[in-house]
């Protein structure tokens, strides 16, 4: 069963291959949706994950690639929206 997701990833985040990286373990884990940088200096990420996968996932958003500091994540239960793969969006 798949679950959606939006989430909200604060600290340093930017600059630091997060969405690449982000995309990698996604793509890992078929997660689908995708992930991009907020003006604020926030990464944005819509994702759906099955439900096996979910803690792993969002697990990962906490603590990022190793150049990250995560320092909050705010995560909401989303609609599906059934994407097809995962895209890193430019804004």
């Amino acid at each position: 069963m798949k679950k959606a997701f939006q989430i909200t990833v604060k600290g340093k985040v930017q600059g630091v291959f997060f969405r690449a990286s982000t995309k990698a373990v996604a793509d890992q884990l078929g997660v689908k949706g995708n992930v991009k940088n907020l003006p604020n200096g926030d990464v944005f990420i819509e994702a759906e994950v099955d439900a096996f996968f979910e803690q792993d996932f969002l697990e990962w958003c906490k603590t990022g690639p190793d150049e990250a500091e995560v320092t909050a994540l705010e995560v909401k239960e989303a609609e599906l929206k059934n994407f097809i793969n995962f895209e890193i969006l430019k804004r």
